[in-house]
């Protein structure tokens, strides 16, 4: 059985129900049953709204986004689906931000539940720059189903390494 690196911690009860699934070759199948949709936002300007609805629902007082793009060069072997930036600089008296997200190329394949999951992952660094109690719950309150998404995003990325 291959590596279970993008669960590796997790539970040890979950990594073994991962594990029997791939083993019985059924990984693939529970996945599609379970996200048998793909979703239709493949240009950069197309995610670019995407996300910017998202920030504009849940996070109206954050500074606008500045560029959003789907990259094919995003490491995930370096567990980095998405990327998030900020930066401020202060030009005259007035404080100007810089805010982009870049998805991994990636996920144009994937059921529109992961890419929301990253999505609301990258939007919610904004606010907590540390994966904290209070980053999670901003996580789930964007996506109340956030930590399931995250679970089987990883083990969508597992079924694609096999």
């Amino acid at each position: 059985m291959p590596p279970l690196k993008y669960i590796a911690h997790y539970s040890e009860q979950i990594q073994a129900q991962a594990g029997i699934l791939i083993s019985n070759g059924q990984l693939g199948g529970y996945l599609d049953k379970k996200y048998n949709d793909k979703h239709q936002i493949q240009s950069d300007k197309a995610l670019y709204h995407y996300i910017n609805e998202l920030k504009n629902q849940y996070m109206r007082k954050s500074s606008s986004l500045t560029q959003v793009s789907y990259n094919s060069k995003l490491a995930v072997l370096q567990q980095a689906l998405g990327i998030h930036t900020y930066q401020s600089r202060v030009q005259g008296n007035k404080l100007k931000s810089h805010n982009s997200i870049t998805v991994a190329s990636l996920f144009k394949e994937a059921p529109p539940e992961f890419l929301r999951m990253i999505v609301v992952h990258e939007l919610a660094h904004f606010k907590e720059k540390e994966h904290n109690k209070a980053f999670y719950q901003l996580c789930c309150h964007m996506e109340p189903d956030y930590h399931q998404f995250e679970l089987d995003t990883r083990l969508w990325l597992l079924w694609r390494d096999l």
